[in-house]
């Protein structure tokens, strides 16, 4: 992570909180592709291209275990990053799947 912090330099703040996002998201991986898998019908994970795949485990590490952002908030970074970085088509096949999750993750709301 050094190297890319080194060629793409940000604030400490910003910095701490994309190495909590990535850090976390890998220690459940195993988790959040289970989720991922079970919400996104019909669609395997070596289906889904890499960005959209990659969009979708940080938004859901950040449904499991960042209960300081509001869901609505990490559903609509993930759609808007979708839209920079990925096909016309990926913000609405992304905020389906991450919906799917919320409601896995909250059954009651939140």
């Amino acid at each position: 992570m050094s190297l890319f912090w080194e060629h793409f330099p940000v604030n400490m703040e910003v910095r701490e909180f994309c190495t909590q996002l990535v850090l976390g998201s890998l220690d459940r991986l195993l988790m959040i592709d289970e989720l991922l898998s079970e919400a996104s019908e019909n669609w395997s994970l070596t289906r889904m291209s890499v960005v959209d795949r990659n969009i979708l485990r940080l938004a859901t590490y950040e449904l499991l275990d960042r209960p300081d952002i509001p869901p609505s908030v990490s559903l609509n970074e993930a759609i808007e990053i979708a839209k920079k970085y990925s096909t016309p088509d990926a913000a609405v096949f992304i905020n389906g799947v991450l919906d799917r999750i919320k409601r896995m993750v909250y059954p009651v709301g939140r």
